[in-house]
């Protein structure tokens, strides 16, 4: 049998950009709750617990944020995630972080669907919003908890 000895490439920086968003945040606005942000072990996937409600509906999942790399090819370009939910649906999303603005695409990069947040100068607020074809609303995350 042959060994598997390929040395992983260590975790991209911009995907280690997204460290800011590890902790806990409460979210206010158009959508009420709280995400927490932790690193799988390694630093190369990112989980996000989601436990919020929005226009009266509970919303709970967990997103598994990194780059897609199929056994045996290089990592993504982009950094992809994949969000599951209680309900079972899962959605897919790209993120991409320039400066202190962060933009989360709804399946691919330059879809109409998207949220757009702007962290403060402390990194401990984010406000933004997500937009959608026929809606949207604005909401604000405040760091209640940094990691340890």
């Amino acid at each position: 049998m042959t060994e598997y000895s390929v040395i992983p490439p260590a975790p991209s920086l911009d995907l280690q950009g997204l460290d800011r968003l590890v902790g806990t945040w409460m979210m206010s606005g158009g959508v009420q709750g709280h995400v927490t942000y932790e690193w799988m072990e390694g630093g190369y996937f990112l989980f996000q617990h989601v436990d919020l409600e929005h226009d009266g509906r509970a919303i709970k999942g967990l997103e598994v944020i990194g780059h897609l790399q199929p056994f045996g090819e290089p990592p993504s370009a982009d950094i992809w995630s994949r969000y599951y939910d209680t309900t079972g649906s899962t959605l897919d999303y790209v993120y991409e972080l320039d400066g202190d603005t962060l933009t989360i695409w709804g399946g691919e990069r330059g879809s109409p669907a998207y949220y757009r947040g702007a962290f403060s100068a402390d990194g401990d607020t984010l406000s933004g919003g997500w937009v959608y074809p026929g809606g949207g609303y604005e909401a604000t995350a405040t760091r209640v908890k940094k990691a340890q």
